[in-house]
């Protein structure tokens, strides 16, 4: 499947990049991460630290184990505070 993958704040810096079309197999959220890591280092240094990070499938708030069936779009963004 096609999805357009979006990074933002310091995942954006790390990975250099704030938005990416990739071709994927991967069937969760999870196993997105985990094939970005074997990419290039610089995602390896992303994603080392999952609970410091959090994902939107289709701009839904979701869990690593999320499907991603049917989706068109991935962000990965660090935990945001309200005030």
């Amino acid at each position: 499947m096609t999805l357009d993958v979006l990074y933002f704040a310091w995942l954006r810096e790390r990975i250099g990049l704030g938005r990416e079309v990739i071709e994927t197999e991967a069937a969760t959220v999870a196993d997105l991460v985990a094939e970005l890591r074997t990419r290039e280092e610089r995602y390896a240094l992303a994603f080392s630290d999952m609970t410091t990070v959090r994902c939107a499938v289709d701009q839904d708030l979701v869990p690593l184990d999320t499907p991603l069936t049917g989706a068109r779009e991935v962000a990965f963004f660090p935990p945001m505070t309200g005030g």
